[in-house]
């Protein structure tokens, strides 16, 4: 039987990389006319064109040439141009659960448009892939994936180790996520490029195909070869027709077929050997050397990671969620705004943006879409949250009183200390004077208050010194309207505030006064209901989890070492020990002290080099591969500050910390550690859609000194005792040192090319001046998950929303939870609206190997059912859902008829 050599054309197209947007999209724009063009041409041999995967760029494209809108749907409808499943090419570790459902979400709506979706799980380029993708994709409807990196072919003649334990033998594989869910995995073995530029010359051609056939039948496992024709950026190749009817004459005994995802798939599933490779879980190039992995992205340019962190946050689990509660109350669900932000944010997740390795034009954009889609979502929740805080009935509120609605818009019940800056008196230019209005509101006297909930209990509180500032509203039926106010902030501990609902509170006049916060001087200590933490006088600490009585010794150290990397790759710098700030001193400082929150405060100066020796600028110009670099650390030494504040709050289960850096230093690494003593050969991160483990160690076929990983929330060491987990906000690297089981998290990265396959200077990669890092340490009894420690580190960092308002009347008491639940063990992802129907869509995963059950209830007018990602409905409403284990489930909530 012939074998059947199928030429896919295609353009892989980062939206920004090496070149920023705009001068990208001039050259994206150039390549759609000619593609349009080359499709006219009449009796055309030219029949297909793959979209790479990404419906942003047809976006990014008419927004430049409407006109050519139909005759693309044209091209789209007639199976010629093939578009989606994502909106864009994210980074698949670096991007949120939710993130990566928005994408296949709102890519595969877009294709409904023009009515056809290439339905293959298209990886091209990403750097590593989570091992819960097969199960998103077989929730999608898609069974077939296709990927450049994470699987790097083994055996044969073409062996790489000595093992026989083979990651996979051939391009093609089965793909299995933990819970089971298989897909046929393609790996472009030979890169997505292996069939670009074919020549139509006859001596050239022949020369082309004798080597690339044989490549790719060297990893084929049937007679369907397949051979990308482009690359990044490429340009169309308009003589593709000429050049397979060359290779035609040449090599009658193949079949040469312009061809797209579609027939190809369609073709290799045809003639399957009965047995494939079978590779489980992440997809992390686990069995190479370790110098091509691109783990470290995911500490280039950290200030991305955190916004990115803050954005996605505020859209999934504040902004969704608020919508849909204040839909149940009766309000309208404002879909394509909400669609439209995280289309907005989305513009940041292409793998080469959040990545942080583009050139600086790239990112300085970034921020300023961080910033706007921010904007976004902080106006759209204050506004839903205080259409919703309408209709909840504070007509009982005390004379004088003030209510404070607190909602929370998670799927756990919510402990916390809240600080809201609330309105004492507000006086409006309308009312007074506008020059008169300041001196009023100094004068006057401010009453003593008491809070209390909404069923008359005294809560703890802490209300500061009162301010006069300038405000104004912004009604909805009338002119904007200026006020003074007499303001102060107001903290207190909001407890047992329900999941996916409310709680009231009231500041009412009695007779106290303000409380003042008292400066109390004691030992380097801090101490809550759950540890107990001791400061040594480097700024280190122990930690001990008060119900064990165990303890964690000299955490928190810090470390400095160089590094002659890139945006993609750490290496570390020759002939230098890493520097840390042990035994360096620091002088604490008490910032706040009372019944609600201890915050203690120390500094430390750090000398460290300058930046590294000369070599590496020889090396850069050079394009000396990172592995291969020899540069040390300069001589020159500078000093970079470290400051350091620590808040424990009420109901906190562990302290957390910022750390603000005044960097001066280039080209070095800065982390934070945390040496548990724990012995394990394993550790837990969290993932998409999974709590992972993974090894301490690397494989044997691993030479990088350094095994750094991806997290999106925490990392996790345990024993069958004890357990230590990290929670960060945007600090998405971290290592274990199986020495001493440390945890190390990176707060920062410094270096100044983008790397790849040139020389790109990249100089603000070195993050001079103030950067910032945060993260919270949580000890626990057992793993992570057996302790449910992760329900806090999932909570790190999500706020409850506080909204005052007035006295008026409702139709939802002052305390009420819109959805309850049961979850024995579930890690709760997301509450929204469907994408084309009103119906709420909730979703969890199963984070353990243990089947576990589900009960969700909204209010007697819904009925649940069980549906996919894509919010299909898959089985009839019942009252109890068994949760396989791994599983990803989505409930859909339907009003009755």
């Amino acid at each position: 039987m012939k074998k059947t050599a199928h030429i896919i054309s295609h353009s892989h197209w980062d939206r920004e990389w090496y070149l920023p947007f705009e001068k990208h999209r001039y050259y994206f724009i150039k390549l759609m006319n000619n593609l349009i063009e080359q499709f006219k041409k009449e009796g055309n041999a030219f029949q297909s064109f793959h979209l790479d995967g990404q419906t942003v760029l047809l976006e990014d494209y008419f927004a430049v040439h409407p006109e050519n809108r139909e005759i693309v749907k044209q091209l789209i409808e007639e199976k010629k141009l093939h578009i989606g499943p994502w909106y864009v090419l994210q980074d698949a570790f670096l991007t949120s659960s939710e993130a990566n459902i928005r994408n296949l979400q709102i890519g595969l709506n877009d294709t409904k448009a023009y009515g056809h979706a290439s339905k293959i799980g298209y990886f091209p380029d990403t750097f590593g892939i989570y091992g819960q993708a097969p199960q998103i994709l077989k929730q999608a409807g898609i069974d077939t994936a296709a990927f450049g990196r994470g699987v790097k072919p083994t055996g044969f003649n073409n062996t790489v180790s000595d093992t026989s334990n083979f990651e996979s033998p051939y391009s093609e594989m089965i793909w299995k996520s933990p819970d089971g869910s298989g897909v046929l995995g393609i790996l472009f073995a030979n890169w997505y490029s292996n069939g670009n530029e074919i020549p139509a010359d006859e001596e050239e051609a022949r020369a082309f195909w004798d080597k690339k056939l044989q490549d790719a039948e060297k990893y084929a496992s049937t007679n369907q070869l397949l051979f990308m024709n482009g690359c990044d950026h490429q340009p169309l190749q308009k003589t593709i027709p000429e050049a397979i009817e060359t290779a035609a004459a040449l090599y009658p005994d193949y079949n040469f077929k312009h061809s797209s995802f579609d027939e190809y798939t369609e073709a290799l599933k045809g003639s399957l050997p009965e047995k494939l490779q079978v590779i489980e879980g992440e997809l992390r190039n686990q069995r190479t050397d370790g110098w091509s992995t691109l783990v470290n992205t995911a500490s280039s340019r950290i200030y991305l990671k955190q916004w990115n962190n803050l954005v996605q946050n505020l859209l999934e689990k504040t902004a969704e969620p608020l919508a849909v509660m204040n839909y149940l109350a009766g309000g309208t669900y404002p879909r394509e705004y909400i669609r439209f932000m995280w289309k907005s944010l989305m513009k940041n997740h292409p793998h080469d943006s959040i990545c942080g390795c583009s050139v600086d034009e790239v990112h300085r954009e970034m921020v300023t879409r961080f910033e706007s889609v921010a904007q976004m979502g902080e106006v759209f929740v204050g506004e839903q949250a205080a259409e919703l805080t309408q209709k909840v009935d504070t007509s009982q509120t005390p004379e004088g009183g003030i209510p404070l609605v607190v909602m929370n818009t998670t799927g756990w019940e919510k402990n916390e200390v809240l600080t809201q800056i609330i309105d004492i008196e507000k006086v409006y230019f309308s009312q007074m004077h506008f020059e008169e209005i300041p001196d009023y509101l100094h004068e006057k006297e401010m009453p003593g208050n008491q809070l209390v909930d909404d069923q008359g209990h005294a809560i703890e509180f802490l209300l500061e010194n009162p301010t006069v500032e300038f405000d104004y509203d912004l009604p909805d039926d009338k002119f904007r309207q200026p006020f003074f106010a007499k303001r102060a902030k107001l903290s207190f501990f909001a407890e047992s505030v329900p999941s996916f609902g409310y709680k009231t509170f009231y500041l009412v006049p009695a007779d106290q006064q303000i409380q003042q916060q008292e400066e109390i001087q004691a030992s380097l200590e801090m101490e809550n209901e759950s540890v107990h933490v001791l400061f040594h006088e480097d700024g280190s600490y122990d930690l001990t989890h008060k119900q064990s009585g165990e303890t964690f010794y000299r955490l928190g150290i810090y470390e400095d070492t160089g590094d002659v990397g890139n945006e993609y790759m750490f290496k570390e710098a020759k002939g230098q020990d890493a520097i840390t700030t042990k035994g360096v001193p620091v002088e604490f400082i008490f910032v706040e002290r009372n019944a609600l929150r201890t915050v203690l405060e120390f500094t430390h100066t750090l000398s460290i080099p300058v930046s590294a020796d000369d070599r590496l600028a020889i090396e850069r110009n050079k394009l000396i591969w990172h592995k291969e670099r020899e540069a040390g650390r300069s001589s020159e030494r500078t000093n970079i500050t470290l400051r350091t504040v620590v808040t424990l709050e009420k109901g906190m289960k562990g302290p957390a910390f910022k750390l603000t850096v005044d960097n001066q230093a280039t080209d070095h690494r800065l982390r934070v550690l945390f040496p548990t003593g724990l012995e394990t050969e394993t550790h837990k991160a969290d993932s998409i859609f999974e709590i992972v483990t993974r090894p301490n160690t690397p494989e044997k076929e691993w030479e990088n000194p350094s095994f750094c990983h991806h997290q999106q929330r925490f990392a996790s060491l345990s024993d069958d005792k004890m357990g230590l987990t990290v929670a960060t906000d945007g600090l998405q690297e971290y290592e274990i040192l199986p020495a001493d089981g440390t945890i190390a998290v990176t707060v920062l990265r410094s270096t100044a090319e983008l790397g790849d396959w040139g020389y790109f200077p990249t100089p603000e990669a070195q993050c001079l001046g103030i950067q910032t890092a945060e993260w919270q340490v949580l000890p626990h009894e057992k793993d992570v998950i057996e302790s449910q420690a992760f329900v806090d580190a999932y909570q790190y960092k999500v706020a409850l929303t506080v909204i005052q308002t007035d006295t008026h009347e409702g139709t939802l008491p002052g305390t009420y939870q819109f959805v309850s639940s049961e979850l024995n063990g579930l890690v709760w992802t997301s509450m929204k609206a469907a994408e084309d129907r009103d119906d709420v869509m909730i979703r969890w995963f199963n984070p353990s190997e243990k089947k576990v059950s589900l009960k969700a209830t909204l209010n007697k007018e819904y009925q649940s059912y069980k549906s996919t990602i894509l919010e299909e409905k898959t089985n009839p409403s019942t009252d109890l859902y068994e949760v396989e284990k791994y599983e990803i489930i989505t409930l859909g909530f339907e009003k009755k008829e």
